[in-house]
């Protein structure tokens, strides 16, 4: 094994070379697809250290039995120094068992490696476009959009871990009725600031305080000019400066999460443009768009609805199950119209395109889904293109809900979020369930220091590692090494054996677009140490630092900072620090 080249990725080398063996000596026909075969560790860890699908999957192309093939790649594989054993189960699954030797040294490799232990070239430098947050800018960031934000960010970093390059983007929803009512609320707040009464917000605006900084900008900027003028006269110019004001308080609300984009894009910058139409006429010349009416609604049908033409879009061609309009009867462009213009202009500058949504958008996944196909397709292969929808949070204290309405100004901010209990306990604890499963955020529970709390129980493994390793140092002189990690026994390989899962769970995760999976490795990690730590308790030949054998403790020693290390590098993954003190 390389020194750069970590276990896995080894053996999945070793075994393409053991099936260019078979290949060579004509027991395997040439030019079999090879892209289903694993290397991974079996579900049950009594099986051996790592197993292989291989034979299962080659078998049938290569026309021969499953178990023929296992024997033949027994037999090859038997003859790695690093195989202690190679065995057959059931059909045709092949289970290895390695020497001690080959976790040794992928402990070494985790040293030299250090920060870059897991780093992967599987991206091989595509580029792939991360839209997440693109909440309204119509106030603060508030809860609802720290799930989407955190996972988003974990995702493109991960990403960008794992060998592509990575744009960040933040799509500003500028363009609809949402930001004209932003207008009219900060309007009143500017004559507020004038000092031309208490502002009285009606029904439909918003009555957030947050606001008040931006009126008194206006009164400052514009004096009473507009004071008394007619809406169309301020309208315009006071949606310019409200959505402006609201992204700069947005941008400073996402830095407290450690989130930063690369780019963001205005939807009114984009229709000012003229790319939905050139969008549209795009499809036009593909016979992708057409001049149709909708059917009636399902059901009972509106006393007001009536048949109006409209430019429909040909969603039914790709797996949606009706055709979309694009613009409205006033002319205006819907939000699919102008999202569709939106993900070709992303298409342009990426190879694939990952948009994270909050699960209330779930019922305009099909559409833009069949846009995108349409749209980066039509000349050959289309885009990647995926969309990740992530729950809301239960926000709680003490288990009873929190209640917020972004509305009525009462709710609760990242900021305020961050200011009670830290960056990374938000960030760690929006990744410890998958991104589609309900979440509760509980302010108590998040900062409780127990095993049930995520959070605290991989912050602590770290924490405890650092502190073993300051006292070895004061009290014994000791450093980690790897001089003698050949005295390293069965528990103690055990631990090395689940750090050396690493740059898999990170590939893996890449793969899927699942950032929460490193958290759920983590968690395993910090468990696995925590259990292999507590064998001490017990046993004293077991205690990692041992007063009467110097020599095996700084094998442990040289174990347990490896250990430490990879939690390192997964919590820089998920945008956390790795304590040293709790």
């Amino acid at each position: 094994m390389s020194d750069n080249q970590t276990l896995y990725a080894a053996f999945a080398g070793h075994l393409n070379a053991a099936l260019d063996a078979l290949e060579a000596a004509g027991t395997l026909p040439g030019g079999l697809k090879r892209a289903a075969v694993t290397v991974e560790p079996p579900r049950d860890p009594s099986h051996g250290d790592l197993a292989t699908n291989a034979a299962m999957v080659l078998a049938k192309p290569a026309g021969m039995k499953p178990r023929d093939l296992a024997e033949a790649l027994v037999a090859e594989l038997s003859k790695l120094d690093a195989v202690s054993s190679a065995e057959i189960a059931g059909p045709g699954f092949i289970n290895l068992r390695l020497a001690p030797a080959a976790w040794l040294t992928e402990l070494n490799a985790i040293a030299s490696l250090g920060a870059d232990y897991g780093r992967s070239a599987m991206g091989g430098g595509t580029t792939v476009n991360v839209e997440y947050v693109s909440a309204n800018p119509t106030g603060p960031m508030h809860m609802g959009h720290c799930r989407g934000a955190v996972v988003g960010d974990a995702l493109a970093t991960l990403l960008e871990y794992a060998g592509h390059k990575v744009i960040k983007e933040y799509y500003v929803n500028d363009a609809g009725a949402q930001v004209q009512v932003l207008a009219r609320s900060a309007h009143i707040r500017y004559r507020e600031a004038l000092g031309l009464g208490e502002a009285v917000i009606p029904e439909g605006l918003y009555p957030g305080d947050y606001l008040k900084p931006v009126g008194a900008k206006l009164a400052e900027e514009f004096g009473d000019q507009y004071a008394e003028a007619p809406e169309a006269e301020w309208l315009a110019l006071f949606r310019v400066k409200a959505v402006a004001a609201m992204m700069d308080m947005i941008r400073a609300d996402l830095a407290q999460l450690g989130i930063r984009h690369d780019v963001f894009s205005s939807e009114a910058e984009l229709q000012a443009s003229g790319k939905p139409d050139e969008a549209e006429k795009w499809l036009r010349d593909r016979g992708l768009v057409y001049d149709g009416v909708l059917e009636a609604p399902k059901g009972k049908t509106p006393e007001d609805w009536e048949p109006v033409e409209l430019p429909l879009f040909k969603s039914t061609q790709f797996d949606d199950d009706q055709d979309r309009p694009i613009k409205k009867s006033d002319g205006t462009w819907t939000y699919f119209g102008a999202d569709l213009a939106y993900h070709f202009q992303k298409a342009q500058s990426a190879d694939a395109l990952v948009d994270i949504w909050g699960a209330d958008h779930a019922g305009t996944v099909k559409r833009i889904k069949a846009a995108v196909k349409a749209m980066t397709g039509a000349e050959g292969e289309a885009t990647p293109f995926e969309i990740k929808l992530v729950q809301m949070v239960q926000l709680l204290r003490d288990g009873e809900p929190v209640k917020m309405s972004k509305r009525s100004g009462n709710f609760i901010t990242i900021a305020d979020m961050v200011e009670e209990v830290g960056k990374d306990v938000v960030r760690f604890t929006m990744l410890t369930r998958k991104p589609d499963a309900q979440m509760d955020f509980d302010f108590a529970k998040v900062v409780e220091t127990s095993k049930d709390n995520p959070v605290f129980y991989v912050q602590y493994a770290h924490a405890r590692i650092c502190s073993m390793l300051r006292k070895a140092r004061a009290e014994m002189q000791v450093e980690p090494s790897a001089q003698h990690i050949s005295l390293l026994g069965e528990d103690d390989l055990a631990l090395a054996k689940l750090a050396a899962q690493f740059p898999r769970i990170v590939e893996s995760a890449a793969a899927a677009r699942e950032p929460h999976r490193v958290a759920f490795f983590l968690n395993d990690l910090a468990a696995a140490f925590h259990g292999y730590y507590n064998l001490g308790n017990d046993s004293v030949e077991k205690r990692i630092v041992n007063a009467s054998d110097v020599n095996l403790t700084s094998a442990r020693l040289f174990l347990v900072a490896q250990v430490a290390q990879l939690v390192r590098n997964g919590l820089a993954l998920l945008g956390v620090e790795a304590v040293e003190e709790m």
